[in-house]
């Protein structure tokens, strides 16, 4: 029996010393990093390596500290703490030359929001951000990519921002879901009340918009305002506007809130409903649980902070070249659909 001819390694770095361009000797130098080369020439050889799919750990084409700065909302939601907890996690198993800057800013302050986006001292190279789709916003974030920083988006699009990689949930495609739910488990024609945290983040414009499509669409029996109600997730503000509802004419027989402040909701549906009010939210919070087991909520969509931290991470790492390329077949970020009779006893926060 014959033995198959082996490969010579020389071979293998010829073929990539044509691809990149430069000498085997350099080709050499840069794959078992023996001597100093240039960026340029580590670049084109590591790039040329990974084109080819040669099989071993290709050395890191950059020297020095990266910087990352994540850029969150102060919101004490729920969901934004736990979301807050996965980027801390995640950022733990980064790697030590990635220096990474966290940044909270004021919930209602764009002059702030707008600082923390503007160019930094150190040389920013990644941006992970959860921001309003507000011209001032978009404009800054524009910038940031023509820099040259790396851009990916939690929880919200904002519009108009090139190459920038969004890794949350179709919020869109989360309202039309609560649309379709409300209409199947709403027993009664009347009114629904669609509550929305704040009508400058894209996301929420877009659960809202979704809902009201499908109602429209398919179920007559139910109306809405044209307008989501603003309560910039405040249960205060909640209570108020359900208690109004609730004591108008007709009432409501379902609700829909996209956001947060849900003691609030609740506080009012318990205190003022005459019957069954079905109602949708999102996330699957320690309190959702409890108004899930009173039976006061019907139904939680949940978008799953700690897949979207993670998510994040791996787009930046791979914008850097410090891990694979996200694959183009890859689904976006998805939605959970939660009941009483699923929705676990895994604290939401620990």
């Amino acid at each position: 029996m014959e033995t198959p001819l082996r490969r010579k390694k020389t071979a293998r770095f010829a073929e990539i010393a044509a691809t990149a361009g430069v000498s085997i000797a350099t080709v050499d130098r840069v794959l078992n990093e023996r001597d100093t080369t240039s960026a340029r020439s580590r670049e084109k050889v590591v790039q040329a390596a990974r084109q080819l799919g040669i099989p071993r750990v290709l050395p890191d084409t950059r020297h020095g500290l990266i910087h990352m700065d994540i850029v969150l909302p102060d919101n004490p939601s729920p969901f934004f703490r736990r979301l807050n907890l996965a980027m801390q996690r995640g950022v733990a198993m980064l790697d030590k030359r990635l220096v990474v800057h966290r940044v909270t800013t004021p919930e209602q302050d764009e002059a702030a929001l707008l600082r923390a986006l503007a160019p930094r001292r150190y040389k920013r190279q990644a941006l992970i951000v959860a921001a309003p789709d507000t011209p001032a916003v978009r404009q800054a974030l524009q910038a940031a990519r023509a820099r040259g920083e790396h851009i990916a988006m939690v929880v919200t699009r904002v519009s108009d921002v090139p190459q920038a990689d969004y890794v949350g949930i179709n919020n869109h495609a989360a309202g039309r879901t609560a649309g379709y739910l409300l209409g199947r488990l709403c027993h009664r024609r009347g009114r629904v009340l669609i509550l929305s945290s704040r009508r400058d983040y894209l996301g929420h414009i877009e659960r809202s918009g979704g809902c009201r499509e499908v109602l429209a669409a398919q179920f007559p029996d139910l109306c809405c305002d044209v307008d989501a109600t603003e309560t910039h997730d405040d249960p205060d503000k909640c209570y108020w506007v359900v208690q109004q509802a609730l004591n108008a004419p007709g009432g409501i027989v379902g609700l829909y809130n996209t956001g947060a402040g849900s003691s609030g909701i609740q506080a009012a549906l318990q205190r003022y409903a005459q019957d069954k009010v079905c109602w949708v939210t999102h996330e699957i919070s320690d309190d959702h649980r409890q108004y899930l087991q009173q039976g006061v909520l019907d139904v939680v969509i949940d978008q799953d902070p700690d897949t979207q931290a993670i998510r994040a991470l791996q787009h930046v790492l791979a914008a850097l070249d410090m891990a694979p390329p996200i694959s183009p077949l890859e689904k976006p970020g998805e939605f959970r659909l939660y009941f009483a009779e699923n929705m676990g006893l895994k604290p939401y926060l620990d």
